[in-house]
């Protein structure tokens, strides 16, 4: 009898035990960007708040960026990554950067974050608008990149090709020890500011940032709308004035095989917890469920769609 009892219990204990568990029991791997970089400061922050406050286990991985975190999550290398807003429509509409492989829309959008901002960085106080970068040798970003075809949209807002300057295809990091050593006159830097790398610049050198004016940003955004127009303070780098500038969002997007369960873990910890991560890093202040929820060209996952419903927030899915 005593037997069949124990039985009995463990039976019971093992059909009960899915309805009492809490979060995914999901590892996933987030793709950010490079080590000198918003997205991977900030991520993995994220990734450590999310694995210690829940059974979802996320871990930060330092990648290329916006083009490659979407490329490896269509090969399953990563579950989660971080994307600009443009990039990620290039890829779910098959155009810019993915024009040659096609269509990749094997993802979901989980939340918009932040906004990263266009900033055109300099140590030379010649260069006072776009239009002098005419004739210099200037950083336009990793060849395809997303930063890449920000540069070319700015450039060619004044009228500017890349057959104008003497470009350099590089990253911030290398960017900044470009600029540092004199060997470029300029660098085109697409992250939310303050930037790592620009911030170490800043700290031993006068850095200057090359405003974009009003003009010109009415021109980009008739062709270009997914930018912001967005001003950065002087305070954030130390500079003799604040910095006219666009920007586009950092979105954190989800390969569709992740659960439902893992992706409401993700959303729920980031905004529920939006005061203590923003303990740790600057961008927790900008975190926002209006802004969140505001993404309209890619369908959001299932798991924050549940968030935000929770919050009276109605997003697109599939």
């Amino acid at each position: 009898m005593k037997k069949t009892i124990a039985l009995l219990a463990i039976v019971v204990l093992a059909l009960s035990a899915p309805l009492m568990a809490s979060g995914s029991n999901e590892t996933l791997r987030f793709g950010t960007g490079g080590d000198q970089g918003t997205y991977y400061g900030f991520g993995n922050i994220l990734a450590q708040r999310i694995s210690s406050e829940t059974d979802t286990k996320v871990t930060a991985v330092v990648s290329a960026g916006s083009q490659d975190n979407i490329e490896m999550m269509d090969m399953g290398s990563y579950q989660l990554g971080f994307v600009q807003s443009d990039v990620m429509s290039y890829a779910y509409n098959g155009t810019n950067l993915f024009a040659e492989t096609g269509a990749i829309d094997g993802f979901s959008t989980v939340a918009a974050l932040y906004l990263e901002q266009v900033q055109i960085v300099t140590l030379d106080p010649n260069i006072k608008t776009v239009a002098d970068l005419k004739g210099k040798t200037v950083s336009i970003g990793s060849s395809g990149s997303g930063v890449y075809y920000n540069a070319l949209d700015i450039l060619g807002a004044y009228g500017i090709t890349e057959s104008d300057i003497s470009p350099t295809y590089q990253s911030f990091g290398d960017s900044v020890d470009a600029l540092q050593d004199g060997k470029i006159d300029a660098a085109f830097v697409v992250a939310g500011a303050p930037t790592v790398a620009v911030s170490t610049l800043a700290s031993t050198h006068k850095v200057r940032l090359v405003s974009i004016d009003d003009e010109h940003i009415a021109k980009l955004l008739e062709t270009s709308p997914y930018y912001t127009p967005y001003t950065i303070k002087s305070s954030v780098y130390g500079t003799d004035s604040d910095c006219q500038t666009v920007a586009v969002a950092a979105v954190v997007i989800a390969n569709n095989t992740v659960s439902e369960d893992a992706v409401y873990d993700f959303v729920s910890t980031v905004f529920n917890d939006k005061a203590d991560i923003a303990k740790s890093h600057d961008k927790g202040n900008e975190l926002d469920l209006t802004f969140a929820s505001s993404v309209t060209n890619v369908p959001y996952h299932p798991g924050a769609a549940k968030y935000f419903a929770e919050q009276g927030i109605e997003v697109p899915t599939n």
